[in-house]
């Protein structure tokens, strides 16, 4: 469960489809590593994207990076959750984001280059839609070092914590 500024959301996880970035997810939560880091990146008609920089969007230091998990049949359809990543396909660490369109072309393809390994989709909203859609309309704006796309109010996940 994520306990951010705009509500609760409840995160549905998929260890049997996605093991390692589950684990590496649980991991991040259990250390209390997304306490206090912000939606940093929303686009409306794309995704919100989190867990990687604090309120003052420094970025915060991770584990090493972990294997792509894309091609476990899974797409990056509306309400799911997938590892962020740069350009490089096993990249990802900490950032996740949630989808808030059906956002097929991220979904894997072939293991040839980065644009077309795909973005490894790990979990879904089961509760709390409603609050990701209040966060994907907000106002963004250029910030800190990041060129666009952050909220000028900062959404912070308060907390992070795993459902008993």
């Amino acid at each position: 469960m994520l306990h951010t500024s705009m509500g609760d959301i409840t995160i549905e996880l998929y260890p049997d489809k996605a093991p390692k970035s589950v684990e590496n997810f649980q991991q991040y939560v259990k250390d209390g590593f997304y306490n206090g880091t912000v939606f940093h990146r929303v686009i409306n008609g794309f995704m919100v994207q989190g867990g990687g920089f604090t309120k003052d969007l420094t970025q915060k230091r991770t584990r090493p990076a972990i294997q792509n998990e894309a091609n476990n049949g899974l797409s990056n359809v509306k309400g799911t959750v997938a590892m962020a990543r740069t350009n490089d396909p096993h990249s990802a660490t900490a950032q996740f984001f949630i989808n808030v369109v059906d956002n097929k072309r991220l979904d894997y393809v072939s293991d040839q280059s980065g644009m077309t390994y795909g973005y490894a989709v790990f979990g879904k909203v089961v509760s709390g839609m409603d609050v990701v859609d209040k966060i994907k309309a907000v106002e963004t704006s250029a910030q800190g070092p990041l060129p666009g796309d952050v909220p000028k109010v900062a959404i912070t996940i308060d907390k992070a914590e795993m459902a008993q």
